[in-house]
């Protein structure tokens, strides 16, 4: 009963936080997180996931390098994602969610210089020390695999909260797949679907203080007794 009552616990206290302190997370730490990850479920236990954990001086050129891209216009995702296919329930909660977090940070809606320079956040990592980029290979049609890589991003996501951690997905960091390949040198049939900044948290930062409402059970959960 008390270990379920932990593992729910974590579950709750996991929240996409956008600021970290700048205190690097221990190897010895990092690796116990990765430890956890690696038991996640996979379709046939063929494991398809290929991360790649970016610090110190490489994160940083890293980043530099997707800022630069972002500035001239060169974006290369291998999956597309766009806000203009979000129609109904699912339109009102990511607006819902980005007016929560704009509110936060006192940017109004019509402060577009704003908005973009908290955008770019995303290419700095939110100040992360850390960031974890998940990488997948072609196989079938690549939904499968995807969730796959979906599993085993949210056990380590939850790791990282058991650990006094935390961590953001990013989807935007996908946006520059090819940039990321350059410099990492990743062979081009590993395909990017999202990147984790993580570290530890700066529970402080305003960016922090809010919280995103989540569905109930009933709306997302059919029961057939």
């Amino acid at each position: 009963m008390s270990s379920a009552k932990l593992f729910g616990d974590v579950v709750r206290d996991r929240r996409s936080l956008r600021n970290f302190l700048p205190t690097p997370v221990p190897e010895s730490l990092i690796r116990a997180v990765t430890e956890d990850a690696r038991h996640a479920p996979s379709n046939a236990n063929i494991q398809p996931w290929n991360v790649h954990i970016v610090s110190g001086a490489t994160r940083d050129a890293l980043s530099e390098a997707m800022l630069s891209a972002e500035a001239g216009q060169r974006t290369t995702p291998d999956f597309p994602w766009g806000y203009d296919e979000l129609t109904g329930v699912y339109r009102d909660r990511q607006t819902a969610q980005a007016a929560a977090y704009f509110q936060t940070l006192e940017i109004a809606r019509d402060a577009h210089d704003l908005r973009q320079r908290a955008m770019l956040r995303n290419l700095e990592f939110f100040g992360a020390p850390h960031g974890a980029l998940l990488f997948m290979p072609t196989l079938y049609d690549g939904v499968r695999v995807a969730a796959d890589v979906g599993m085993y991003a949210q056990t380590f996501l939850l790791s990282l909260t058991a650990h006094g951690l935390s961590g953001v997905p990013q989807t935007m960091l996908g946006f520059y797949a090819d940039t990321i390949r350059d410099l990492l040198g990743i062979h081009p049939s590993q395909k990017m679907l999202f990147g984790i900044s993580f570290g530890y948290p700066d529970l402080d930062a305003t960016t922090n203080r809010y919280r995103t409402e989540k569905a109930s059970v009933d709306e997302t959960v059919t029961f057939h007794w």
